[in-house]
């Protein structure tokens, strides 16, 4: 027999954390970057919430929690009165020496030990040594000194100290020696454990000495982030190839479905418009609803309200129907389409966040087609200086792209025809995600790039190129609709003059709110209500 005891949390509990509950926050990093091994550096130093109002503590929090500690001490204590108490007895010890000097009968040698004391550094460590070497008359001296050479490590320790940090020490409380080797020691473990946690170093970490220091907490928080890699490695959502941290086919896939959820979470919020369509596709029935029955409307009877409406019309047998009794089960009509997503991964996109967003946005589409609409094709080119097609297990990782900072529109529409042939349909769309007019284009087979004229101007040739693009793609029967990310006016008229070619849609909207809008969109053209 299985017997769980629940007990109340009392913060000695170690940290359970779930493979979901690291991936979401590591789906989250990954929008910001190309490289999986880069987030999951970024989740160790941030941490994750693991339960509401409970946090794995990231290493720049415990970090900070060091540094708050160090600054304290500063604040609290001083070590200017370090060496009084060992000057003080560095003192004693010299007069009872020269009192001994003073009994001697040989006075030129004891003129000459008097001198040596009188020239001893002012170093006490290098006056102790000096002093060491000396044979002392007195036994008392002797003994005093024995007493420092013990401590004489600890001497040398802190002069170091107080030569490098000394300065950082400002507060009201002075120190004596026992009390300032105490603190150097304990600064010592906090600077260690400072570099260990500011280089990531894991496994260097005494938890111990980080418990010490820091509590408990700061102990499970520390223990639960070595283990997060060990989590998503056994989850099976990474995957370590080539000595490098990737994604595995599963946390890819996981990250559409992570990006969908965040999205259909704004999207409950909101009321989906409707957008009619030319071609009718397969009726899915609402079993939920029904409607009366009108003419020219698909016959799929729901018998049982058409009886209920025939019985509350007139009750007795036997049962008399009437066209106005018919009831219908309500449908929806879906429609397939071909469509193919041009994200913009020139350098422009890297500000305000417009890059992730829209990464999400192609991630969350792929994943609501592949799970509702699995006889829709969808597509993702990338366009930059030029375009190239991404594929599902590249998307997670890929980004902006700084080594070829320009924008071909028009290649990413002739890339995006080319698939849109191989896969007709009666419906094909091309979605543009862009924050910038084209800056490029290819004539006769070659690459032409080219700056605006001015800033925030119009690249002329290259605009021209990609409006013939544009007619061409119209030609083919594929509407464009554009989602600008920037609000320029450059941009708009540029956008303006496609929606005239093409007569598709334009819609400019902040990267926040981009997945609210082209999911809408792109739901309200699937499905029409009868």
């Amino acid at each position: 027999m299985l017997i769980v005891r629940y007990t109340a949390w009392d913060g000695s509990q170690q940290i359970r954390l779930h493979a979901d509950q690291v991936f979401d926050k590591l789906a989250e990093l990954l929008s910001y970057t190309d490289d999986v091994a880069q987030a999951f550096d970024w989740l160790l130093h941030q941490g994750l919430e693991w339960e509401p109002g409970r946090r794995v503590l990231g290493l720049d929090e415990l970090l900070e929690q060091v540094r708050e500690a160090m600054r304290r001490r500063y604040q609290d204590v001083n070590l200017r009165g370090a060496f009084a108490e060992l000057r003080e007895r560095l003192e004693t010890l010299l007069e009872l020496e020269r009192e001994a000097l003073d009994a001697d009968a040989d006075a030129e040698r004891a003129r000459r030990r008097r001198a040596a004391l009188d020239a001893l550094p002012l170093r006490v460590s290098e006056a102790v040594e000096r002093l060491r070497d000396m044979a002392l008359g007195d036994s008392e001296a002797r003994a005093a000194l024995a007493a420092l050479v013990e401590d004489l490590d600890d001497i040398r320790d802190l002069e170091e100290f107080q030569r490098r940090y000394g300065d950082l020490f400002h507060g009201p409380q002075a120190l004596s020696f026992a009390e300032a080797v105490a603190l150097m020691r304990e600064m010592d473990r906090w600077r260690r454990l400072e570099e260990q946690l500011l280089a990531g170093n894991l496994d260097a970490v005494d938890v111990n000495d980080l418990q010490a220091l820091l509590g408990a907490e700061a102990r499970r928080s520390f223990e639960a982030l070595k283990g997060l890699l060990a989590v998503l490695l056994d989850a099976g959502l990474v995957a370590r190839r080539e000595g490098r941290l990737r994604l595995s086919p599963r946390g890819v896939r996981k990250i559409g479905q992570l990006a969908l959820r965040d999205i259909y979470q704004g999207l409950l919020r909101d009321r989906g418009g409707s957008h009619p369509t030319d071609h009718r596709g397969a009726t899915i029935r609402r079993v939920d609803e029904t409607l009366p029955y009108r003419y020219g409307d698909p016959f799929d009877l729901d018998l049982v309200a058409t009886l209920k409406n025939a019985l509350r019309r007139r009750v007795g047998t036997p049962l008399a129907l009437h066209p106005d009794d018919f009831a219908v089960h309500a449908a929806d009509h879906a429609t397939t389409t071909s469509t193919v997503l041009l994200l913009d991964m020139s350098w422009s996109m890297s500000w305000e966040g417009r890059f992730a967003a829209a990464k999400k946005v192609a991630m969350a589409m792929e994943s609501l087609i592949r799970a509702r609409f699995p006889r829709d094709y969808f597509a993702i080119v990338g366009f930059f200086t030029r375009a190239v097609e991404l594929k599902l297990r590249d998307l997670p990782e890929a980004s902006w792209n700084m080594g070829d900072p320009f924008t071909n529109l028009q290649d990413g529409l002739r890339l995006a025809a080319e698939l849109l042939a191989r896969h007709p349909s009666h419906n094909q769309h091309v979605i543009v995600i862009t924050d910038g007019q084209p800056t490029a284009y290819f004539l006769d087979g070659r690459l032409h790039c080219e700056w605006p004229l001015s800033f925030g101007g119009i690249s002329m040739r290259a605009a021209h190129e990609t409006l013939r693009e544009v007619e061409r793609v119209t030609r083919q029967g594929i509407t464009i609709n554009t989602f600008m990310l920037d609000d320029s006016p450059s941009l708009r008229a540029f956008v303006e003059r496609m929606t005239r070619i093409n007569k598709g849609r334009a819609l400019y909207t902040r990267p926040d709110r981009l997945g609210q809008y082209l999911l809408v969109d792109y739901l309200g053209r699937k499905r029409k209500r009868v």
